[in-house]
Order: C-alpha cells, then sequence, then structure tokens
C-alpha cells in the first residue's frame, strides 16, 4: 500500500469517527474518499483486515469503554505473572537502556546516528538507531522535513541516512503473524521516571486499553496520573512504545502526538488482529 492509498484510509478513518453514531454504510464512506464501493471495500480489507463495517465497531467510543472495563483486571495479570501471548506485545522482550550522561553530553555531541523512512500501515515512519539500539520513531506527516525532529532532540549528533538491521526489526511489529519476534534494544534518554512510564506502557497488550491513572498505580505512584500524560506525550518511540494504546478514563481515546485519526486508527487495526472478524460480516 503506497502513501496515497494510506491517506485515503486516513481520510476514512476520519470519517468514520466524526460519523460512528451513525454508522455510515459502505456507500456513504465510499463516497467521502471519492472511491466505487467496490474499490473502497477491497483497499480498506487489504489494509485493516476486516470490513469497514466491523472496523467502525472497534473504534466507536462504546467498544473503547468496553474493552476498558475488560482490560483492567487481565493487565493487572500481566503485571503481576509476566504474562504472555503469542501475538501481544509484552511477548516482545524489550530492554530499555538509559544512554550514558556523555552520550548525550552538550546535545548528544560525538553520537552517531542512523536514520531512514519505512512505509507501514499508518503511512511513512522515520526510525533512527544507534549500534545500542532504536532512539527515535516518528510518522511523517506530508510536508515534514525528515531530519528536522531528529536535529531537534540530538542537535549536535552525526545524522548519517541509513538502513540497519535494527531498524529494520522493528518493522516486524506491524505483521500480521509476529510469533518469535526478534527482541529489540531501544537507546533512549530520559529521566527515571519517564523510563518507568514507557516500560510500564509495553505491558499493555495489543488490542487493549489502558487510562493515565492505571499507568499511575502500575507504577506505584497512584496521584501522578497528570505526570503520567506528560510522560507518555513524550514518548520518542512510536507504537514500539505503545503510547497510543493509552486513553481516558471516560473511554475516550483522547489526543495523539502524530494525529487522533491515526491513533484510531492504530487501536482498531490492532483490535481486528486479537480479535479477528465474525466469519460472513
Amino acid at each position: 500500500m503506497n502513501n496515497i492509498d494510506y491517506q485515503r484510509i486516513a481520510e476514512a478513518i476520519q470519517y468514520i469517527s466524526d460519523h460512528f453514531k451513525e454508522q455510515p454504510d459502505l456507500d456513504a464512506v465510499a463516497a467521502a474518499v471519492h472511491l466505487s464501493p467496490f474499490h473502497f471495500q477491497r483497499l480498506f480489507k487489504e489494509w485493516a483486515g476486516v470490513s469497514p463495517k466491523k472496523f467502525t465497531q472497534y473504534i466507536s467510543l462504546q467498544y473503547a469503554k468496553e474493552l476498558l472495563r475488560k482490560q483492567q483486571s487481565l493487565a493487572d495479570v500481566s503485571f503481576e505473572t509476566g504474562l504472555s501471548g503469542t501475538s501481544r506485545l509484552h511477548d516482545l522482550f524489550v530492554s530499555i537502556e538509559g544512554m550514558t550522561p556523555g552520550e548525550y553530553k552538550n546535545g548528544g555531541e560525538s553520537l552517531v546516528i542512523d536514520y531512514a523512512v519505512y512505509d507501514t500501515p499508518f503511512g511513512p515512519c522515520l526510525i533512527a538507531s544507534t549500534m545500542k539500539g532504536i532512539c527515535h520513531m516518528s510518522f511523517l506527516w506530508d510536508d515534514e522535513d525528515v531530519p528536522f525532529a531528529l536535529q531537534k532532540a540530538f542537535p549536535r549528533a552525526r545524522l548519517v541516512q541509513r538502513k540497519t538491521h535494527i531498524q529494520q526489526s522493528a518493522l516486524h511489529l506491524f505483521e500480521q503473524n509476529r510469533h518469535d519476534l526478534p527482541a529489540i534494544k531501544l537507546h533512549l534518554k530520559g529521566t527515571p521516571f519517564q523510563l518507568k512510564v514507557w516500560e510500564a506502557l509495553l505491558h499493555i497488550p495489543s488490542g487493549g486499553v489502558q487510562t493515565y491513572g492505571t499507568i499511575a498505580s502500575a507504577i506505584q505512584m497512584p496521584m501522578a496520573a497528570r505526570a503520567v500524560g506528560t510522560a507518555v506525550g513524550d514518548n520518542p518511540v512510536a507504537y514500539l512504545i505503545p503510547c497510543h494504546r493509552v486513553i481516558r478514563s471516560s473511554g475516550i481515546t483522547g489526543q495523539y502526538h502524530w494525529g487522533a485519526a491515526r491513533k484510531k486508527a492504530m487501536l482498531g487495526w490492532e483490535a481486528a488482529r486479537v480479535f479477528g472478524e465474525e466469519q460472513g460480516e
């Protein structure tokens, strides 16, 4: 799927999100993105693996609330027992290793960062890595200057446009069959509190959601929900550290650094793969 196709999918997601209470049919959504119903159905199912009708159900507000209620106890179990499942992100062992002060002194001076842009189900994604692991991952806007985000974060680092095996290992997260994923190393800079929050996010399984308050309780700081929200917003590694799985306590999905529509698309896409589509729908 090329970027033009994803833009159409993104427009469809936005339309569905704006009109989900009306439960728009195939013809209405296809017309909104200027495609024939047949072409749109085929394109959407190729991207999501389910029909637009089923996807609408996955990203509706009622679905988010139901998923939140069901996920509370399940997440508690996973934290306590290290629960693993074949299609869940916490199967993936991710070692969070803070960078040394010397590497990040003076904005990353002497640090070499390789970066490249890859196609994903959610549009083009910038992935950057050091020899130790992935240090940055972000989805790009249409007119965005690719290295800008890296230059802002690491103003004195030497940036090299080059694909690496470390970067490419992260792409396995977007595959439907994610058995036996290789361990993905992260090379992050952050405060101890941020690292603790980001590590807690890794325990939210694919297809599930948590609230800021639940994350705060998980790191044994139940009164720090607002600070947790700030740390979630500062996540430097999109999707791999799944900040898109954190929603408000009301069940509303809320905003996302790379677009609210993209966040809804991610939640629906993951739910489709975890729960599947009922036969005949």
